[in-house]
């Protein structure tokens, strides 16, 4: 009968019997995989409930302040609780942070001077992070404060150049290198936890002085551990992606050793002030809450992940990373090959969402952005990443990324309205339904 019920409620979402059929049969060889999700999320709840426990979060800590926000107790036990989880000396969360970008930006401008140089070992950076740096001319960017800018390019197999980096080094004006663990628009493998250490591990042989700095979006709580575990002297992220567990209504975090975190915060706010001021604005049982809910929330997406890999993997199309990959992080991407099936995706995500289902995605010029960009997120937070969303450059070669679910549930229906939009478009085929 729940059966019966289940497939009326789908059709009556638009989705036919080839489409659910279709989906309900991948569903049922991804049991172990995830069970495997759940494992991690189970680990990494306990890990956060712990470090509530030992920070002493009270009732007290879920009140606000306005104004300077001094000693706002729950802001401060909140930073406590992240240095915890993540085992640095410091945190910053804040509400003033505006995004992953902003949170960035304020890591690299508190913690580089002018004369100073930063290496990227990953490659060339996310595109939002080109002004920051000054690859792409801006206004305030580091560039136009004497700091230069190098990067070391991974392997083709998506692995580190160690010798590289090691060569690279040798520029006494290095201060920082910086590692995005994520692939953002890059066709690449996202990095693990354990290749990032051997990166940290290959730099502090050479130059132990030298700051290490990790973008963590879209990888908090994928894995058991995190990039400070294995030597990152600074970890950074949004949190309107995993760790604000959909709740955050905004924000982003600075962790990692005392006194790069202190460097942060006077560009956060300004010299002579730093952490000290900051109001929490009502945030501070949103950001609590989001991070509680943050592991198993994350588990969601990455079903969601590992279910869009293997639909669209056997239907033909190329998927990074593959449905049997390890994964870390939330994202999913699909090579579609022409514009017209990225738009038809990410028309069949807005579908799906419970906010603005029936708006309609279209490329646009966005800030900070090459090429023109469609993005489908009909979200509670606006932009919030960790919630079912898809976005994707106009360019060469229509890579679409698939990213959030708050749910599994809502995630499955994602991927198959996803599914549906395409076929409707007359973009692919789905095998016929068998009675």
């Amino acid at each position: 009968m729940i059966r019966e019920e289940l497939d009326k409620l789908y059709a009556s979402c638009g989705i036919d019997p080839d489409v659910l059929s279709f989906g309900e049969k991948m569903c049922g060889s991804l049991k172990d995989r995830f069970d495997e999700i759940d494992r991690t999320a189970e680990y990494n709840q306990l890990k956060v409930i712990h470090a509530m426990q030992s920070c002493r979060v009270s009732e007290a800590c879920l009140g606000t302040s306005t104004g300077y926000g001094y000693n706002d107790l729950g802001r401060d036990t909140l930073e406590e609780v992240y240095a915890k989880v993540f085992h640095t000396e410091a945190a910053l969360v804040r509400p003033l942070i505006s995004c992953g970008t902003h949170a960035l930006s304020i890591a690299l401008a508190g913690n580089l001077r002018p004369g100073d140089k930063m290496l990227s070992l990953a490659g060339r950076p996310y595109d939002t992070l080109e002004e920051v740096i000054g690859i792409r001319k801006s206004r305030g960017s580091l560039a136009e404060f004497g700091i230069t800018y190098g990067q070391v390019d991974l392997l083709p197999d998506g692995s580190f150049d160690l010798p590289g980096i090691r060569e690279a080094l040798r520029d006494d004006a290095i201060r920082l290198v910086t590692i995005q663990r994520s692939k953002g628009y890059a066709n690449r493998r996202t990095l693990s936890v354990s290749q990032i250490g051997e990166a940290v591990s290959c730099v502090k042989a050479v130059r132990p002085d030298v700051i290490c700095m990790v973008d963590n979006c879209y990888g908090e709580f994928v894995e058991t551990i995190e990039p400070s575990d294995v030597g990152a002297d600074l970890v950074v992220g949004s949190l309107i992606k995993n760790p604000g567990g959909g709740l955050a209504p905004v924000g982003g975090y600075i962790t990692g050793k005392k006194e790069y975190v202190e460097n942060a915060s006077y560009r956060m706010t300004c010299p002579g002030l730093g952490a000290e001021v900051g109001p929490s604005l009502g945030v501070n049982p949103a950001f609590y809450q989001g991070f509680f809910m943050a592991p198993v929330v994350t588990a969601s997406a990455l079903k969601g992940a590992v279910f869009a890999a293997s639909l669209y993997e056997k239907l033909g199309y190329p998927v990074l990373p593959d449905s049997r990959e390890s994964r870390h992080d939330i994202i999913q991407a699909i090579t579609l090959g022409s514009p017209e099936a990225v738009i038809a995706f990410c028309k069949g995500i807005q579908k799906a969402a419970p906010v603005d289902s029936h708006v309609t995605p279209e490329p646009w010029d966005m800030p900070g952005y090459d090429d023109p960009v469609i993005m489908a997120a009909g979200a509670f937070v606006n932009g919030s990443s960790i919630e079912l969303s898809a976005d994707g450059p106009i360019r060469p070669p229509y890579n679409v990324y698939f990213q959030g679910g708050l749910t599994w549930p809502s995630a499955k229906l994602g991927i198959l309205m996803s599914l549906q939009c395409m076929k409707e478009a007359g973009l692919l085929n789905i095998p016929a339904h068998e009675e």
